[in-house]
Order: structure tokens, then sequence, then C-alpha cells
């Protein structure tokens, strides 16, 4: 049968659970729903109840009851961690909608998930993602990892983040009067890497320094109460401050003054922290595959192996007892920060993603059944 036109009028946007999580992810789906509407784009919210990505029977019922609902030819956007309950709709829906993936990562990269569900997410998410019409990434390096599944090049778009940019003048000049103040952004799950953080800092107990993190307390509950045990047990809970999930205003404010970033992350699809931090011109201590190394350029700070606690505490005791190298990667970080694309460019790109993924939509050949 003939495909039915493509509706440009409105485009359907679905997220697992609520679009307010203060994720990194969620953020950018934020920013580019208000972007596009902006923009003039009459852009519908779908937020999906139920479990993801390892998927329960509300999961299904909602991403069920979303393809039911859209009209013929209707535009669907699909955030990659809701991408799982779709699996048995997308080739029954894919005739008649334009529906495109939004990735962040790749699920199977998710290191946070046990092996065997990686494994099972893998297959569900190649099977999805083979079959779109269209598929954009937040990063080159999952470009690289899309690719790697077998989507064609000509059907991934790839749309980095934005990142509001910080005036020169309030980016302070750190001068070490007191304890060293660290900060690290993510969520307490073990993708994050705040164990081995834990044990390199403790490792640091004789210089003196405080670390706040902030991000999500509830995410993985028993990733959390792991980490308040570690903390108990190496003596450090008057020296580390688990902030929890805080608002933008608040976490500019730590941004400001902090006099280091850490993170020692497993994997980022991008790393929209480590940018926020080169934006505040803060010195990075970090690690992480994927798309960290591509995100932090040497000139900014010290990258570690995944996992290599030995590594971390030594850069870590290097940043900060040089106090001339914590000044030279500041300074990197104040131009890498310039160099980062802004929230407007991002919405301008994913825009003409869209309008490309649209048009191949309309020449694309009939489908017979």
């Amino acid at each position: 049968m003939d495909r039915p036109p493509v509706d440009r009028s409105q485009i359907h946007f679905a997220v697992p659970g609520s679009i307010q999580r203060k994720t990194g992810g969620y953020g950018y789906d934020r920013r580019l729903i208000k972007g596009l509407r902006n923009r003039g784009r009459d852009v519908r919210l779908h937020e999906l109840e139920g479990r993801f990505p390892l998927t329960d029977a509300s999961a299904l019922s909602a991403a069920t009851d979303l393809i039911d609902s859209a009209p013929d030819g209707a535009t669907l956007i699909i955030d990659g961690l809701a991408l799982p309950a779709f699996e048995s709709q997308i080739e029954r829906a894919g005739s008649r909608l334009c529906i495109i993936a939004l990735v962040h990562h790749l699920l199977a990269d998710e290191t946070s998930l046990d092996s065997a569900d990686r494994r099972a997410l893998g297959v569900v998410e190649t099977q999805c993602l083979v079959a779109l019409r269209h598929v954009i990434v937040t990063s080159p390096a999952t470009v690289i990892s899309v690719l790697r599944i077998g989507v064609p090049h000509e059907n991934i778009s790839v749309v980095e983040p934005g990142t509001d940019s910080v005036p020169s003048t309030m980016i302070p000049e750190h001068a070490l009067t007191g304890p060293m103040q660290l900060l690290s952004v993510g969520a307490l799950i073990p993708r994050k890497g705040h164990r081995i953080l834990i044990r390199a800092l403790a490792a640091c107990r004789a210089l003196e320094w405080r670390l706040t993190i902030a991000g999500s307390l509830s995410a993985d509950s028993t990733t959390t109460a792991d980490i308040r045990a570690l903390i108990d047990r190496e003596g450090l809970t008057d020296r580390i401050h688990l902030a929890g999930e805080i608002d933008a205003l608040r976490l500019h404010d730590e941004y400001r003054r902090a006099d280091l970033f850490v993170l020692a992350s497993e994997f980022e699809g991008y790393g929209m922290a480590f940018a926020e931090a080169l934006a505040h011109g803060l010195p990075i201590v970090g690690s992480g595959a994927g798309a960290v190394a591509d995100t932090v350029p040497k000139e900014c700070g010290l990258l570690v192996p995944v996992g290599d606690t030995a590594a971390l505490t030594t850069a870590l005791e290097q940043l900060m007892t040089d106090a001339p190298l914590r000044r030279r990667l500041a300074a990197g970080a104040v131009r890498a920060g310039t160099r980062l694309p802004s929230w407007e460019t991002t919405v301008t790109k994913f825009d003409a993603a869209l309008d490309a993924a649209l048009d191949a939509a309309v020449t694309a050949p009939a489908v017979t059944v």
C-alpha cells in the first residue's frame, strides 16, 4: 500500500516517565522541545507510564496506546530510553507513521545494567533502530555505535547537546584558602563511577578537600545505599555531601563554587556535565568511554582509564597539589567552553535534521503487503 502523506504540522515526542527528571538526557529533551516550539513546531509531549528500559506491562500498554492513537502520517520522535516498549509496534506502524529515534547512547552500552539485560536490550534496540526511518544521536561516538549495529549512515544525524554560555565575569578566580572544593554531577547509578571516586579520594585523605555530589539519590536505591555505606566506612561523612537532585540555579552556584570537577564515569554518550564544567572554566579529573575524550580535550583536564583507582588517585593528588597545573587546565577549560555549541545551535541542527528525515520519508518507496 502507499505510504500516507507525512504530517509536518505536528511532532509527537515520547519520553519515558516525567520529562522533569534531572538527567542530561531529559535536560536535552526539555531544551529541544522548548526550542522547537519557539521555532513554530507544534510539539506534543507524551510522558509514558511504566518501567524503562526493562519494560513492564504498563510501559508496553502506553506504547501501544500512543501508536494506536497517532493519525496516519504522524511524525513520532521516541527517546531511545523508551524504545524497547515499542519493539512490537514499529514494524506494525512503520508504514503509516514517520518514526524517528533520539539516541543519547545505546542501551547496550549502559554499564549500570547487568550483562544479561544489556544483551537482551541490545537485541531489541538493534531490531528497532534498523527498522526506523531515521536515528538522531547526540555525539559522533554514538554514530559509530549505531553504524556498528547496522543502521545505514544516511539514516543517521548527529546533533550534539547545547551548553549555556557562562560570561567570563562569572567565572571566578579560585584562590585556595581553604579545603579544595570538588564537584561531581550525576545520578547515583553504577555507570557514574562514584564508588571508585570515593575510594580514590579516601586515598587522598591527607589533603584538604570537600566533595559535593549533585544527582538523583532515588534512581538506584541499592547503589545509593552502597555509596552511603562506603562513605561511612571510609570515615568521610564530614567531607562528602550527597546533595541529591538540585535545580539549575543551585547547580550553577555549585559549579561556580567548585575548584575542580570530578567524574569517574564508565561511559557517556556525550557527557553534558563535563561540558557544563568546561563552560564554568573548571579543570577536570575524570574517566569514561564513549564520547568523554571528545567532550574533554587534553588541555582541560586529566582523563584516566575507566576503573583504574590508582590512576584516578594520582590524578586527583596531582591536580589538588599543583596550583599552576590547575590554572593551566582551567584556562584550557575556558577556551574549550567558548567552542561548545549553544542550545540555539542545537535546536537549529535538530530542526534541519528533522526536515531532512521528513523529506526522505516523502520520497521513500511505497510499501507492499
